[in-house]
């Protein structure tokens, strides 16, 4: 069935720390309501997010100014909103993907198309599904009763390619055994680039770096050491943070414009309207008291990194925040959004300031120096990772990767398949590969850096002194705060308070 979103409503909307003033889109499809913001942005250093909205803009949205715009201001308002455009690039930014591929792309080109614009970039935060195949659901950690295709499988195959460029970052519901097989970021599908476990990109001259998957203090310091197929418990840790990549992530020198997370930065509440967040969320204070509601990594990496933008998800909420570093330093704008469902708050259209278009997604040379420097400490056992294993340069690194990229160019590798795709026609298949996959990406891009393929090492795990909550016991089915199912609790509480609001 074609998706094709219809507009139901306009309305303004009170500003926020990320821009001067929304647009509030109520868009509605066959299947979906979604609420998409357009904001006009002031530049991102701009700390103070209580502003008096531009004339040309407020003459013709704000609905508190009683005269009617003259066809002459209206056009001279579209000459303002297009030269400003030509300098900025139009970002979509979606919280949980949820694998609903096909609703948040169908509301994406309806605005485009009801707005005039174009929108050069989808970013998803997270728990975006990239499942293939039924094999690949048996390496998602939901119930079995979420335990569902959707609709990823369609450009994966190439029934479908993405209308628009696309990257993401993994959550806490992903395929993992496919993420696994691009540990160091690839296309997943046409048009589709996953980010990697951590890492940095560039699309155009806007650096967005990322790290996948959520906090988990008792997992932190050890290795990658799944192995597929994973077990009752590493079906969980895979997508655990490691100080291994977050590490890397800190070497960090260069400027980033965007950073992405899946859960928030703790401390990150702070920062924005605490008390709108726990009327949403009630259950978060005694967690945002502890200072235990969100990632201590992503805190770390918030303070070193300093990005002009902040996205996050996993909450399962809207909340913006203004994060100022130092005084007189730069500040952060900071952005979650909730998940892909009727009348959730998931979807919001940033500008950036850019160069001019057209956009493509090239490596960045600082993060794959830093990929070739550490690549020797890359730990596969429950063994914390030895940083004094690189031994490389880092200075050597960047020259030789600014040597190579300068002979072969910037462009990531080409995709390909390397799983057999869902087919609705058809009864399961019992022929698809069991054990991990080295994917002609991933490999491309070793051989590229000089660097050994580790991701399938098959070194034997030390012994591990199982203590009091290191690790789930066996055979435990509970989820804890940070592994929220789906659905099961965030709906249950959503509805809840929506029964106490009306």
């Amino acid at each position: 069935m074609n998706i094709k979103p219809l507009f139901d409503e306009k309305k303004s909307c009170a500003s926020n720390a990320l821009g001067d003033k929304d647009e509030v889109h109520k868009i509605c499809t066959p299947s979906i309501v979604v609420y998409v913001t357009t904001q006009y942005l002031l530049p991102p250093t701009t700390t103070n997010h209580h502003r008096t909205p531009p004339s040309s803009f407020a003459s013709t949205h704000n609905p508190i100014f009683r005269t009617r715009p003259t066809e002459k201001s209206q056009q001279q308002h579209y000459r303002t909103l297009t030269a400003a455009a030509a300098n900025h690039m139009k970002i979509a930014v979606e919280g949980c993907m949820h694998g609903d591929l096909d609703n948040v792309y169908a509301t994406l080109l309806h605005l485009q198309e009801a707005e005039k614009m174009k929108i050069d970039l989808l970013i998803c935060c997270g728990d975006f599904q990239a499942v293939r195949n039924e094999k690949d659901l048996e390496s998602l950690n939901v119930p079995p009763k979420y335990r569902s295709m959707n609709s990823f499988w369609k450009y994966y195959s190439g029934e479908k390619v993405a209308p628009i460029p696309t990257i993401f970052i993994g959550g806490n519901h992903e395929a993992s055994n496919y993420l696994w097989e691009l540990y160091y970021g690839g296309w997943v599908a046409p048009q589709i680039y996953f980010l990697g476990f951590a890492g940095v990109i560039k699309f155009g001259n806007v650096r967005i770096g990322g790290l996948s998957g959520i906090y988990k203090r008792h997992h932190y310091y050890s290795g990658h050491y799944e192995k597929i197929p994973y077990n009752e418990q590493e079906i969980r840790s895979i997508y655990h943070v490691r100080e291994y990549d977050v590490h890397k992530l800190m070497q960090v020198e260069e400027p980033i414009d965007i950073f992405l997370s899946h859960d928030w930065p703790v401390g990150i509440t702070d920062y924005g309207n605490l008390k709108n967040l726990l009327r949403q969320k009630p259950f978060f204070e005694e967690e945002i008291l502890e200072g235990t509601l969100g990632s201590q990594a992503a805190a770390e990496l918030l303070g070193k990194l300093r990005p002009s933008y902040w996205f996050s998800a996993h909450l399962h909420c809207k909340f913006s925040a203004l994060v100022q570093h130092g005084e007189g330093g730069p500040s952060t704008k900071f952005l979650a959004l909730d998940k892909c469902l009727p009348g959730r708050k998931f979807l919001q259209i940033v500008d950036i300031e850019s160069e001019p278009g057209p956009y493509e997604l090239h490596y960045d040379e600082e993060w794959l120096a830093i990929t070739r420097k550490f690549n020797s400490a890359f730990p596969l056992t429950r063994t914390r990772a030895n940083f004094s294993d690189a031994k490389l340069d880092i200075q050597v690194c960047r020259e030789f990767v600014e040597n190579k990229l300068q002979t072969r160019g910037g462009k990531p590798f080409e995709f390909v398949q390397t799983a057999p795709c869902h087919n609705p026609s058809q009864f399961v298949a019992n022929d698809f590969p069991s054990g991990h996959c080295r994917n002609p990406q991933t490999e491309a891009l070793l051989q590229f850096l000089e660097l050994q393929y580790l991701l399938d090492n098959t070194a034997e795990l030390e012994e591990l002194s199982q203590s009091p909550g290191s690790f789930f016991s066996k055979g435990s089915l509970d989820y804890d705060t940070e592994d929220i199912p789906i659905d099961d609790v965030d709906d249950v509480e959503l509805k809840q308070a929506d029964d106490v609001e009306t």
